[in-house]
């Protein structure tokens, strides 16, 4: 502070040397000169104290401006470091997905070609299916051909057999095992016209030529008494006999029931035979069945007069009445799960 004084009284007398002179200061002009000079002491300490603060300020911005740029230089050389890393894994992955898409395309190549080649196959597979399917067809078509022209040449033995063999026979059914012991065969178809047919009892032309009964050996185990099978002289006879068996129904012999009908072969009476339940069910109905020679199915239906060689056709007929469907559906059901359980143990 003195130094202070000195140096503005050093200026102070250079500007008095400087200027020109003037008149000697009054005591109050020096006192205001000692004011004005304490007081700008004062200031210049408080711009001082503010430079001092202002300096410090700066510094302490400088270093916090230097710690900033150092932290962002790093975090540069962070960043190029993680850039760098980056665009090498970029670089690594777009080197393996080409790989990969080159590995695709050849897949995808190698996948059309096979589906090419496999549709190739398939094309000559569908080709020969369709031939052999054609050959099958064929081959089924054939075989229904020989299978209906066994089934006529069957049917043209079996009637053969019915018309030229058999005749002038009779067939009677349910005559008891031992009967035939008393008089014989013979004498026991007589007594059977004597007791249904007086009248064709007296005729003398009606002979017995042979009698027997089949098959020749009786089966302990058969429940049913084996048929009575009589050989007449004429089929006129024969005939005649089996016309007044169907006017009059029922025929007894010693008043048990008793059958007669033309002697067939073992496949026409079998062919008859599966007709019966068919028929039972159509006399229910009041459609008058009758099974025709040799075995043939003729039956009333809505007015007119069917008849059927065989069951297929009748199956094929019934499907379009439904009347007639409902009617028949369970017993054609039943006869075909026979003819399949025969098939089977066949």
């Amino acid at each position: 502070m003195p130094n202070n004084k000195r140096k503005n009284r050093g200026k102070k007398n250079k500007e008095d040397t400087m200027t020109p002179p003037i008149e000697k200061d009054t005591p109050i002009q020096d006192y205001e000169d000692d004011e004005i000079e304490e007081m700008q002491e004062a200031d210049l300490k408080k711009l001082r104290r503010t430079l001092r603060s202002s300096q410090k300020q700066i510094l302490e911005l400088q270093k916090s401006l230097m710690d900033k740029i150092e932290n962002l230089s790093h975090e540069n050389e962070i960043l190029r470091r993680n850039q760098n890393e980056m665009k090498q894994l970029v670089q690594q992955e777009t080197g393996i997905v080409t790989r990969n898409h080159n590995e695709m395309k050849n897949s995808i190549d190698q996948m059309t070609n096979t589906l090419e080649s496999l549709k190739n196959r398939m094309g000559e597979a569908e080709e020969r299916i369709l031939d052999l399917e054609d050959r099958e067809q064929e081959r089924i078509q054939s075989n229904q051909r020989k299978e209906e022209e066994i089934r006529n040449l069957k049917n043209i033995v079996r009637n053969l057999q019915d018309t030229i063999n058999k005749k002038p026979n009779i067939r009677v059914l349910g005559v008891p095992e031992g009967m035939e012991r008393e008089k014989g065969l013979e004498c026991l178809f007589s007594e059977i016209l004597a007791e249904n047919f007086p009248g064709l009892e007296k005729d003398r032309d009606i002979l017995v030529q042979e009698a027997h009964r089949t098959p020749n050996k009786h089966d302990q185990k058969r429940s049913s008494p084996r048929h009575v099978v009589i050989k007449l002289t004429t089929v006129k006879h024969k005939e005649k006999i089996l016309k007044c068996a169907r006017e009059k129904r029922q025929i007894t012999l010693r008043g048990s029931p008793i059958r007669l009908t033309a002697d067939f072969s073992s496949e026409t009476l079998q062919a008859r035979r599966e007709w019966r339940d068919i028929a039972q069910v159509l006399r229910e109905k009041n459609c008058q069945p009758r099974i025709l020679y040799p075995a043939k199915l003729s039956f009333v239906n809505e007015g007119e007069i069917k008849t059927f060689h065989s069951k297929q056709k009748l199956k094929k007929y019934v499907t379009t009445p439904p009347a007639l469907q409902k009617m028949l559906k369970d017993v054609l059901h039943t006869e075909t799960q026979k003819h399949g359980h025969q098939y089977e143990r066949r």
